[in-house]
């Protein structure tokens, strides 16, 4: 059922999480996700998540009305407020005057990622992302080339951060999310699974992406933005892929990167 509320200003103690985005530790605990943007709140009323609330102002609540109706069996409350008000909370005002609080659904198992993606699979890995918008960024390809499941390692950035959410444009909400306590023990069992491990790797000499197989079941790893892959992932990996640049360039934006290999996977498997 949705609930209305007119509010003059962001006083109103259920608009909490909104007024906390950037402590985002709050926001784990509560298993909760801001959701900014048209594009991206529509999405999530369209997905299978939990919604909790949005904040918005009047003309898009009458825009969104038959969405919400759609979810009738849900206590959502939806708090009305001037544009002017909402705006302080991104500080710039060409916001677009619509938030909501989605849930962040329960964290897969490994085992869970494989039986509910058929093979071939094509996973991805992240070591030590720190950007939320390149995680986003990188969901968004993910979306795009086939991605069927992010295994996001102990020392990455949440895929639920709400400038990562809304760099995934809301794809984050399909895809398989596993968060492992150890992401080298996990590709570890992956490869005991069938599925090569292969970590884009800036130092790689042996094989380049255009000369890596991709066509089976395979987990793609990406590194940190400036150190790249671990040394303790990249000895879980089954082998390490460089994309062959210009000289005097000596790395792409792991977003860029994710792109360049996730489309060379889906080439390979004759998707593109």
């Amino acid at each position: 059922m949705l609930h209305v509320h007119t509010i003059a200003n962001l006083d109103h103690p259920a608009l909490q999480p909104y007024l906390t985005m950037r402590r985002q530790e709050a926001h784990r605990e509560q298993r909760i996700f801001v959701a900014e943007g048209e594009k991206v709140v529509r999405r999530l009323l369209k997905s299978d998540l939990g919604v909790v609330s949005l904040l918005v102002h009047a003309e898009w609540l009458e825009e969104l009305r038959p969405l919400l109706d759609q979810r009738a069996a849900e206590e959502i409350h939806a708090f009305v407020a001037p544009k002017a008000e909402l705006e302080k909370l991104v500080g710039y005002p060409m916001y677009q005057g619509l938030l909501a609080i989605g849930r962040i659904p329960k964290s897969q198992t490994l085992a869970d990622a494989l039986h509910r993606n058929p093979s071939p699979r094509l996973f991805v890995a992240v070591d030590g992302l720190g950007n939320a918008e390149n995680l986003g960024g990188l969901v968004r390809n993910c979306a795009a080339f086939g991605g069927q499941a992010l295994l996001v390692g102990e020392t990455c950035s949440s895929p639920w951060l709400r400038r990562a959410v809304r760099a995934s444009m809301g794809t984050i909400y399909d895809l398989s999310v596993v968060e492992p306590v150890s992401l080298s023990a996990t590709l570890q069992d992956l490869r005991l699974a069938g599925v090569r491990c292969i970590a884009a790797h800036l130092h790689a000499n042996q094989r380049t992406l255009a000369q890596a197989d991709l066509r089976g079941d395979c987990c793609v790893v990406f590194g940190n933005e400036g150190h790249g892959v671990s040394p303790a992932v990249l000895a879980s990996c089954d082998e390490a892929v460089l994309v062959p640049m210009a000289n005097g360039v000596d790395s792409l934006n792991v977003g860029s990167a994710a792109a360049v290999f996730l489309y060379e996977a889906a080439r390979q498997r004759g998707r593109v």
